[in-house]
């Protein structure tokens, strides 16, 4: 297990930033890390990269205590705050090797050459990192992130400020990285969280308030599924809201959408109406919640 966290706590004097949090996560993982501004992320991130002690409650990275065994811990993660601090006056190569020396990396040079390979550096290589565009900097900060080639990499808001054609360069280098390794992945920008993960950690006022794949999280939130369904003959709504176990019914042109519970398997009511009414069913399939849906509804829950 690459990450396991058991009832941690952090207090700021008086404030519970995080309150009694419990996951695990795995290698081959892509978590995304959500929450509103102040939920307790980047506290979380930080005590899991020994950045912060906890207050209370014990995780593990690789095996490794954060308590008592954060130069280990280190020797395994690779870490991209949200402000990705470089020293802009030095060369990209030149802070690459500094990097290296920093984690006493075996044959620096080989190392750095297939970072920038791997990060899709090389057409900037040679130039100082303050002429850099945003995304090549971005590109800088994943390299540092695994010059140490880390077991577990945290990155927080890694597509912040960039382009839509960077968005997807840096999105398609982290879904190939993370193929040997677990990555959490924390954002606000929705769309590249869905493109990414299929695993949310969902934090509110230092509360862990949902951890699932996407499609469980929607189930859970709801307490309902959403099936669509099209007939080739209009039909009369009030059909559809007498099908046995549908609880209300939406229509959006020639798409009906029938909620139901989570646990209820509708299909077969549908079709016999659709038969019964001669009618032809083109198409029936159930709805998921996007990524932005799911943050919002768990927003307005727990306000």
């Amino acid at each position: 297990m690459s990450i396991e966290v058991k009832g941690i706590s952090k207090m700021y004097g008086a404030q519970k930033a995080l309150n009694s949090i419990h996951f695990s996560a795995q290698k081959g993982e892509i978590v995304g890390l959500l929450g509103p501004n102040g939920a307790g992320k980047t506290t979380l991130m930080k005590i899991l990269t020994c950045f912060l002690p906890a207050t209370e409650g014990e995780a593990t990275v690789c095996g490794y205590d954060v308590n008592t065994d954060s130069l280990e811990i280190r020797k395994k993660i690779g870490y991209l705050p949200e402000h990705n601090p470089l020293y802009r006056e030095m060369y990209v190569r030149e802070y690459l090797a500094f990097i290296a020396k920093v984690f006493n990396v075996p044959n620096p040079k080989s190392r750095i050459e297939e970072l920038i390979e791997q990060t899709g550096l090389s057409p900037e290589a040679n130039k100082k990192i303050e002429f850099l565009s945003k995304g090549y900097r971005q590109r800088v900060g994943i390299a540092q992130a695994l010059m140490n080639d880390p077991e577990v990499l945290i990155l927080d808001e890694p597509t912040s400020g960039l382009d839509p054609n960077q968005m997807v360069e840096i999105r398609a280098l982290i879904r190939n990285i993370a193929k040997e390794k677990l990555v959490i992945f924390s954002s606000h920008i929705m769309d590249q969280v869905e493109a990414l993960c299929s695993r949310l950690i969902i934090l509110r006022n230092g509360e862990l308030v949902a951890d699932d794949a996407i499609e469980n999280i929607s189930s859970t939130i709801n307490g309902e599924k959403k099936i669509s369904v099209i007939f080739k003959h209009n039909i009369d709504l009030s059909l559809l809201k007498n099908i046995a176990s549908v609880s209300r019914v939406e229509q959006n042109g020639n798409k009906f959408f029938l909620f139901c519970d989570t646990n209820t398997d509708i299909r077969e009511n549908v079709f016999d109406l659709a038969v019964a009414q001669k009618n032809k069913l083109l198409m029936m399939q159930e709805e998921s919640s996007s990524v932005s849906s799911i943050f919002q509804s768990i927003t307005k829950i727990e306000s």
